[in-house]
């Protein structure tokens, strides 16, 4: 079996490939791409999967091209979508294209000099100078309207499926377009194979068609699984549906690291295979590591590890350790004063907070920032009971009556963490 196919295949990643990819892998150093849509100024973790499939394609010695959809971006793909995307204006979109570019030369070798370094291309570029009529004369006489209707992406939005709208002309051309890149690159760069979600097999195999109808040549395409959770629910989203980003001002490392942590322990089993370039051998070792102390949580500290040094690097992964440290009392008041803002109100998120004057906080004595300012606790009497009860902390550290507040005790310059017991928590914001 050819190494790469292998690497997928106990990965869990595999979905299906067309005859003779196996021995077309094995034979030379292929070349294959795999195309991302520039919907928004970062890429989120639905991406990581595409991503990585390449970082292994370059791995096992062949050639990986990433294509930023500058053209096919303007059109929207109508795959697993029940409504057709608003279409984007051609500033955000150049702008979508660069961020998307300057991600994936985080992952991907562009720089080295080996003969399978890896290559960005954007289909604007050979898309921008073709006009309609090319496009139909050239293009569109090669590839029937009956085959396209045939593709599962177009089937499903003329089958009257509850909820789900037809489709419009611009949205119908997307397989075709994407076709076209397929044979542009074979003609002109020697691409070979197309890789992709597997809901992406009808767009490739348009390609593969018309490479065989147009140029008379052969072409392959290869698919990988759809990641979901264990209990079907869609992978990537928060509760709320909001995208975990790969771009850190977007999703800060402590949320991106807590995604992961907080994987179930099946969840965390395929994961591990998925998300990690961990070895066969560790992977295994980990896993019966975990199932021996599942309380423990082996599986899933390892899985937050190794994908967010992978996407954010060494330094962010354990300011984000740190931080969720915070909440378990195994930090000092020091890893708390050097939070910044994002992370600390997403670790303390829904603790009821305060805005007073910052004038006024500094010299404050501690009764008065507890009760008065804040409104914390109830009176001045509260505060000093609970405070000879040795259950007042500030900034996580215990405090007494003789507690002033001073500039060095504001997180990030604005904040204060006021703590009663373990979990009553109270934010103090200076303004």
């Amino acid at each position: 079996m050819n190494s790469f196919i292998e690497e997928l295949k106990w990965r869990g990643l595999l979905h299906d490939m067309m005859p003779g990819t196996e021995e077309l892998l094995s034979k030379e150093m292929t070349k294959a791409y795999i195309g991302f849509d520039p919907t928004a100024d970062s890429l989120h973790i639905g991406s990581l999967v595409p991503i990585k499939i390449l970082v292994h394609f370059q791995q096992h010695g062949h050639k990986p091209i990433a294509l930023v959809g500058g053209a096919t971006g303007m059109i929207g793909d109508p795959s697993g979508k029940s409504v057709e995307r608003n279409l984007l204006d051609e500033a955000t979109l150049n702008h979508y294209v660069d961020c998307i570019k300057n991600q994936l030369s985080r992952f991907l070798d562009f720089d080295s000099d080996k003969e399978n370094k890896a290559e960005l291309v954007n289909n604007y570029d050979w898309m921008k100078s073709i006009s309609f009529l090319e496009f139909a004369r050239d293009i569109g006489k090669h590839i029937t309207v009956n085959y396209m209707m045939a593709k599962d992406s177009v089937k499903k939005r003329f089958s009257g499926e509850a909820g789900v709208e037809g489709m419009s002309f611009t949205e119908f051309t997307y397989q075709l377009l994407q076709g076209y890149d397929f044979l542009h690159l074979y003609q002109n760069e020697g691409v070979k194979l197309q890789m992709g979600g597997s809901d992406q097999w009808g767009n490739i195999t348009t390609g593969t068609e018309l490479i065989r109808r147009k140029a008379q040549g052969e072409a392959f395409a290869l698919t990988v699984t759809l990641i979901t959770k264990a209990d079907g629910s869609k992978f990537g989203k928060s509760e709320s549906g909001e995208n975990y980003w790969l771009d850190i001002r977007k999703t800060s490392a402590y949320k991106f690291y807590q995604f992961w942590l907080n994987a179930t322990d099946e969840d965390s089993e395929r994961f591990i295979k998925i998300y990690t370039f961990l070895s066969k051998e560790e992977i295994e070792h980990l896993i019966e590591e975990h199932r021996q102390a599942p309380h423990l949580r082996t599986l899933q500290k390892r899985l937050a590890k190794e994908v967010t040094i992978w996407v954010h690097g060494e330094e962010e992964y354990n300011k984000a350790v740190k931080a969720s440290e915070i909440l378990f009392g195994k930090s000092t008041a020091e890893d708390l004063v050097q939070l910044d803002e994002t992370t600390f109100l997403e670790i303390f998120d829904g603790v009821p907070q305060k805005e007073v004057p910052k004038s006024e906080l500094i010299g404050c004595n501690i009764i008065d920032l507890l009760s008065d300012k804040s409104g914390f606790l109830k009176s001045k009497g509260d505060a000093k009971r609970e405070l000879k009860g040795n259950a007042i902390s500030v900034n996580k550290e215990k405090v007494n009556e003789d507690f002033v507040v001073s500039d060095k005790d504001f997180i990030d310059h604005s904040f204060i963490l006021l703590q009663k017991g373990k979990k009553n928590y109270f934010i103090v914001r200076g303004v």
